[in-house]
């Protein structure tokens, strides 16, 4: 059977020596079957003797219709920053821990990705946040989040005094150690620790999470996607912003951070028959007992 794609970019895990063998296995199984087989240049370094193409991410971008990433969420939330603007689809083979994003067992991956390759996949959609910090009337600071923004404390351990809009409208004014920006997708990352509620993945909407609040009243707030979130810092006390934990931006007194959703979004391929809740009960545990 011919492939539904011509042209596959591989990468693993930065900093992850062990992923040469795995990362090998599969680009001569995938060569086997007559597809091209592009390397990303920072995973290639820890492959000697590499006799793939080795190009730079934005290249890879440019040139492949499918990218699989061998690592874990965190590499995942990386690569399809990167990707969002080139529309390659991406398919996560898990090395990690928790694996939300990557879902293929590095056991059995040439079998599942052989199938999804000739065509038997399921294709989800997930959005992606725009963020920006504005300092007076300059925007000084602009990038994409796939699971979050987060307003938090610094190192100092003070509390922050942050308030809050959307879409122009005064919400409230909340003193905590901060404040998560969420998408469905990273409704399962630290939103879930800050006791925030999981949202499918299909669903169009930010949820809002404070971060310890200094008060029994502030909860999650659930929004749709289409709403502008504006958090305009009183009193910073050592406050930062963090976009998916991978970038910050040390935040002032009256800097504003504006989260918007990202025209662009990122298409996860799956193997027939994944099913969303099932991998919540099994990364989460749910129905085990003592």
């Amino acid at each position: 059977m011919n492939s539904s794609f011509s042209t596959i970019a591989l990468i693993g895990k930065y900093k992850s020596p062990e992923i040469a063998g795995p990362l090998l296995e599969l680009a001569r199984f995938l060569e086997g079957r007559g597809i091209k087989v592009l390397l990303d240049r920072l995973t290639a370094a820890h492959i000697e003797g590499c006799r793939f193409p080795v190009l730079a991410l934005e290249d890879l971008g440019k040139q492949a219709d499918l990218a699989i990433v061998i690592g874990g969420d965190g590499t995942m939330l990386n690569i399809a920053r990167t990707f969002a603007p080139y529309d390659v689809a991406l398919i996560g083979v898990n090395q990690g821990r928790l694996g939300f994003l990557t879902d293929i067992s590095i056991d059995t991956m040439s079998e599942t990705i052989g199938a999804i390759v000739d065509g038997n996949y399921v294709t989800e959609e997930r959005m992606l946040l725009g963020a920006e910090v504005v300092s007076g009337a300059e925007s000084v600071f602009g990038v994409l989040a796939f699971n979050d923004v987060v307003v938090s404390k610094g190192i100092k351990g003070s509390m922050i005094e942050f308030e809050v809009r959307i879409d122009g409208q005064f919400i409230y004014t909340q003193r905590s150690d901060g404040l998560i920006v969420a998408t469905p997708t990273g409704s399962t990352a630290y939103a879930l620790s800050a006791s925030g509620p999981i949202l499918h993945p299909s669903l169009s909407v930010m949820v809002l999470v404070p971060i310890c609040p200094h008060t029994f009243s502030a909860r999650p707030i659930v929004i749709s996607a289409d709403c502008m979130v504006e958090i305009i810092i009183h009193d910073a006390a050592d406050a930062r912003a963090h976009f998916d934990s991978h970038s910050r931006f040390d935040l002032r007194e009256q800097d504003r951070v504006i989260v918007r959703r990202n025209s662009h979004t990122i298409r996860l391929l799956h193997p027939v028959g994944h099913n969303y809740y099932n991998m919540l009960r099994e990364k989460l545990h749910w129905s085990e007992f003592l």
